[in-house]
């Protein structure tokens, strides 16, 4: 298809952006094989039957895009057979489609006959490293001997960088629902069930809020163990629930705390603590804001702070991807560069701040908010329920 033929319509993404970061990292054509950068290029689209497992017989789910750098009427998508079916519906944007795919193999020896058809064999063609698996890699490796190989991730995330309208609201429902279904869990714990059961019971409020549950990390009482477990809890313990709920991609990711029974004066207090450097860890974010900001602000206070020696702070991107950019620190605990600590904040990217103290005798206590970045400074979603939560006391259940 040529591009007096191509659909005259607006892409799902910012293609002069796109062709910009292409041109940027010398690369001539993508090839697209993570779940989440492939919907984010089909504009929202995430296929149901492969939504949670990739594993298919004896092989794997393997979607591949492929576009041509300032040539979109040279995009393809290959897909599973039974896409098919959304084929029929009309839900792919490429002008060539083929949905016969059982094995990463195949579908990457059809891009790679597309690529051929378009690059010729002296390309840059840019890939996914960390989403491309062993034996598909060796059928693109063996199948395009002429052509340079280079690693996109880079360009996607910084295409992803700038969430649109749409976008936030996903975020914002996702971060709303999380915090809402907290709010449920805390109400509904008691003394003597299992830090398995209010698990469950988190999951349950996450998915009829219409998300999907990823995970949590929950402690009780004075133990800093996050994993889900048989420990049951008792009354006055303190309970922090991290979790992630997923909204048709795009990931809510915070933490809440509660307690069974009344917080006393130094649980008040820390609490407090923590909630002052999550509040002036704020006060910096707008746009043209420089990115690394928020850290200075933060550390400033952390480092005066009595709780220093357990103490911790972290600020990240979230969006399809958790710790995705903006990436504003090169010390945190997911190892990354600091690509944007020294680069102004831009309207639409949304960041996770984080403090936590894992008290020697108080056990673990965190807030988790998330803030979207404004002209004029910043916008936090779910930002309710940042207090002390108060459980049920009376074990009724």
């Amino acid at each position: 298809m040529n591009a007096s033929t191509f659909p005259q319509r607006s892409l799902p993404f910012d293609e002069a952006r796109l062709d910009r970061l292409l041109d940027e990292a010398g690369i001539d054509i993508l090839m697209v094989t993570s779940k989440h950068n492939v919907q984010y290029l089909l504009g929202g689209y995430r296929f149901f039957f492969f939504d949670y497992m990739d594993a298919v017989g004896e092989s794997r789910y393997l979607p591949v895009l492929v576009y041509q750098k300032g040539r979109p009427e040279n995009s393809a998508y290959f897909g599973a057979a039974l896409e098919i079916f959304e084929k029929n519906l009309g839900k792919f944007w490429p002008p060539a489609v083929e949905t016969t795919t059982w094995s990463s193999t195949d579908a990457v020896r059809l891009a790679v006959e597309h690529i051929k058809k378009i690059g010729g064999s002296s390309s840059t063609v840019g890939v996914e490293k960390s989403f491309l698996p062993l034996d598909g890699g060796q059928v693109f490796q063996d199948s395009l001997t002429g052509c340079r190989i280079a690693d996109a991730n880079f360009v996607l995330e910084r295409l992803r960088l700038i969430k649109s309208t749409e976008e936030l609201n996903l975020l914002r429902e996702a971060s709303e629902g999380v915090v809402q279904s907290m709010a449920a869990a805390f109400e509904y714990a008691a003394p003597g069930m299992t830090k398995n059961d209010l698990v469950e019971k988190l999951r349950r409020e996450e998915v009829n809020r219409g998300l999907k549950f990823e995970y949590c990390l929950i402690t009780a009482g004075r133990d800093l163990n996050r994993a889900p477990s048989e420990q049951k809890l008792q009354a006055g313990d303190v309970i922090s629930l991290d979790s992630a709920g997923n909204y048709h991609g795009y990931i809510g990711d915070l933490c809440r705390m509660g307690i069974l029974g009344e917080p006393d004066a130094e649980l008040v207090d820390l609490l407090g603590v923590i909630d002052h450097i999550q509040s002036e860890a704020r006060k910096p974010i707008k746009a043209g804001a420089r990115g690394g900001e928020i850290f200075t602000v933060a550390n400033e206070i952390v480092n005066k702070s009595q709780h220093k020696p357990y103490m911790e702070f972290l600020a990240h991107g979230m969006g399809l991807v958790s710790h995705e950019g903006p990436r504003l620190t090169s010390t945190g605990p997911v190892p990354y560069h600091g690509y944007d600590e020294d680069r102004p904040l831009e309207s639409g990217m949304v960041i996770s701040i984080e403090t936590a103290i894992k008290h020697p005798t108080r056990g673990y206590i965190k807030l988790e908010d998330t803030v979207a970045v404004t002209a004029s400074g910043s916008e936090g979603f779910g930002d309710q329920f940042r207090g002390w939560n108060r459980a049920n006391t009376q074990g009724r259940r």
